[in-house]
């Protein structure tokens, strides 16, 4: 079998270089290349990407002995039915590394048609050292990187309007475009470029915020070899996604005009401001997320797909989405029941095992900003707690308990702190002792959760009724 590259797979296009990526991984490749490939076939975008290579150990080098070709294999179930499928994605032209040749890199801010920048360099990525120097070959931080190619384009341009550039970061943090966009002003401020680049920066370039959502497993180590078969080529570089994906951008009408993602039949959204997209993801994939965990596992269930297809658990994880934190979020309510719906796919994935407890780890901070702000705004809204929601945050409690589960160690994974609470609390043996002491702790919550109307009397009693009759009688006593 051939080794993939562009002289074995002949019928690979060539593109213009319109990006250049920060970030040569699996998720960028799975995601971000993907809707670029998509989006060449469907508009007139005619766009590729030059892969850099953020950090100084990476992978380009794997890319360019591939000529940046590589299958992506998506797996999930759409409209009800089930997709396996495998392209070979061809969008990126090469892979530079700064740290060796620092030189092609400045280069790149030369080519007049390069007019997107997109980076995922991990949440540590957007970040300001003010270690580094504007004639560092390269910069430590990836700002920095990215201030050193902004400026060299500012000069070798001219100060150009025209030739500014638009960055779209994807890393996981809300608001990721302000927190870039600050730290490339601490740059021009730490580095003295000037008041004439500042007004070009602010002027010519655009950093706009992003939402990302797809499940990227990366490489499909336990079929590699069949996706290679199926392929017909040696493929080192494959990689898997779900069928999910979502992209939400922050920026005007003529952005996306210049990027037409949107035009090509895929889920990127061009949006005033991503922040109720970004409520909306945590509300209804990662809120039910947390409190379904604790809940399926202690009813004898391992995966999430297997939990939503428990007739009893699969009823708490939809009256919990459905009902309880769906009416708490202010968008559309026909967008909401879509993206639920699209969730509740994506938690059925038969490609895909998601075991519970890799979810519960650090179980507590995660209902205080996922569920908490529902349960909240719920009391406000309907006058009464959300039985589901209180009944997950007892699981959360019974869980961090320890014990067994079968011939299974219960082993919750928490700050210290937290896991010597609960062993104190427990140890009482009154589940009321344990609901006062959880809800009052500030360390966890900060703020006393005893003084919202009629929580401590609900978890006390959640509590002690999976203590005599265990958790799927307790589930069945709400649905």
């Amino acid at each position: 079998m051939e080794r993939l590259n562009r002289k074995s797979a002949p019928q690979a296009k060539q593109y213009t270089e319109k990006v250049i990526q920060f970030g040569e991984g699996n998720f960028l490749r799975a995601f971000i290349e993907w809707i670029i490939w998509k989006t060449n076939q469907k508009t007139d975008f005619n766009g590729s990407v030059v892969v850099v290579q953020p950090i100084e150990k990476g992978m380009v080098s794997w890319l360019n002995e591939q000529d940046g070709l590589y299958h992506l294999n998506l797996q999930g179930l759409q409209n009800g039915e089930p997709v396996n499928s495998l392209d070979m994605i061809d969008v990126i032209s090469r892979g530079l590394n700064p740290y060796e040749d620092f030189d092609a890199y400045l280069k790149l801010a030369e080519q007049p048609e390069i007019r997107f920048v997109i980076s995922n360099t991990t949440e540590a990525g957007i970040a300001f050292d003010p270690a580094c120097k504007l004639d560092d070959k390269p910069a430590s931080s990836y700002p920095g990187k990215l201030t050193q190619l902004l400026y060299h384009r500012f000069q070798f341009f001219k100060g150009d309007k025209s030739k500014g550039l638009i960055i779209f970061p994807c890393e996981l943090i809300f608001e990721n475009g302000k927190h870039l966009k600050e730290c490339i002003r601490q740059y021009i401020k730490l580095w003295n470029l000037g008041a004439e680049f500042s007004a070009w920066f602010e002027g010519a370039c655009g950093v706009y915020s992003t939402l990302v959502d797809r499940i990227v497993p990366g490489y499909p180590r336990d079929n590699a070899a069949e996706l290679c078969e199926r392929a017909g080529y040696d493929d080192h570089l494959l990689d898997k996604a779900e069928i999910f994906h979502l992209w939400v951008i922050e920026a005007p009408k003529e952005v996306a005009a210049e990027f037409p993602a949107d035009k090509a039949g895929l889920h990127v959204l061009f949006v005033p401001s991503e922040a109720p997209y970004h409520e909306r993801k945590v509300t209804l994939l990662n809120g039910p997320h947390t409190v379904l965990s604790p809940v399926g596992y202690l009813s004898g269930l391992n995966t999430v797909k297997e939990c939503c297809e428990d007739p009893e658990i699969g009823a708490f994880v939809k009256k919990v989405m459905y009902d309880e934190l769906l009416p708490t979020l202010n968008l559309p309510k026909e967008e909401l029941l879509q993206f639920a719906g699209d969730v509740v796919e994506r938690f059925r994935n038969p490609f895909v095992k998601h075991f519970v407890t890799s979810i519960m780890l650090n179980s507590f901070p995660k209902f205080k900003t996922r569920d908490l702000p529902g349960l909240k705004t719920y009391l406000e809204r309907k006058g009464e707690l959300p039985k589901g929601l209180v009944l997950g945050l007892a699981g959360i409690c019974t869980y961090y308990k320890g014990g067994k589960r079968g011939e299974d160690e219960i082993v919750p994974r928490d700050d210290e702190k937290i896991i010597g609470l609960l062993k104190e609390l427990w140890a009482t043996g009154d589940v009321r002792k344990v609901a006062e002491g959880v809800l009052a702790d500030e360390f966890i919550w900060e703020e006393d959760l005893n003084k919202i109307p009629g929580l401590t009397d609900l978890l006390a009693a959640d509590l002690a009724l999976i203590q005599a009759k265990g958790m799927r009688e307790a589930v069945k006593s709400i649905i």
